[in-house]
């Protein structure tokens, strides 16, 4: 209510939320416009560590991002449409522990040979959410490769709870996107 303005919670958000702090892996399949997002950002406020969010839009990540801003919860962006200067500013910001929410392309996240990665580990990483969770499967449209690889995220974050998000997720798809996650 002090931070978003929301009087309730909709259609599944509290079951997501309760199973998120409960520090489950859970997937959820809510429409566009079900507040899917609030799901991860919650958390991210009450939680004491980062909450990572692979995102596979440039645009989404930026609106999120600026939005949150607006509410003065502090998130960021890793894409290219960074500057040097801005991406160092924002792992300045993920050193020190100021970032609550970091949004992510999954390749970017698996770039490097995977020091991004290994630097995430060195952090304390309290949530990995997955918007756009559909990529995972090759049966949902949008697939994309390094979807595939993001069950490394159980071994790199044991303690994190993984929460995978789409509005669109056919039975067979909802199955690979579970096997897949781990």
């Amino acid at each position: 209510r002090t931070r978003f303005g929301y009087q309730d919670f909709r259609l599944e958000q509290a079951r997501v939320l309760e199973a998120i702090f409960r520090k489950e892996d859970c997937l959820a399949i809510m429409p566009t416009g079900g507040g899917k997002s609030l799901c991860y950002q919650i958390p991210a406020i009450l939680n004491d560590g980062l909450t990572l969010v692979i995102s596979p839009l440039i645009s989404l990540m930026k609106d999120q991002v600026d939005a949150l801003r607006l509410v003065g919860i502090e998130a960021a962006f890793l894409n290219s449409t960074l500057t040097a200067a801005q991406y160092a500013e924002v792992m300045q910001n993920l050193r020190t522990g100021r970032t609550k929410l970091l949004y992510i392309a999954p390749e970017r996240l698996f770039s490097q040979d995977r020091q991004f990665l290994d630097f995430l580990r060195s952090l304390r990483v309290d949530l990995c959410a997955i918007d756009e969770a559909h990529c995972i499967s090759q049966w949902g449209h949008d697939f994309r490769p390094e979807y595939l690889t993001l069950s490394v995220l159980k071994e790199y974050f044991p303690s994190a709870p993984v929460a995978a998000f789409t509005a669109t997720a056919a039975p067979a798809t909802q199955k690979d996107i579970v096997h897949k996650l781990g």
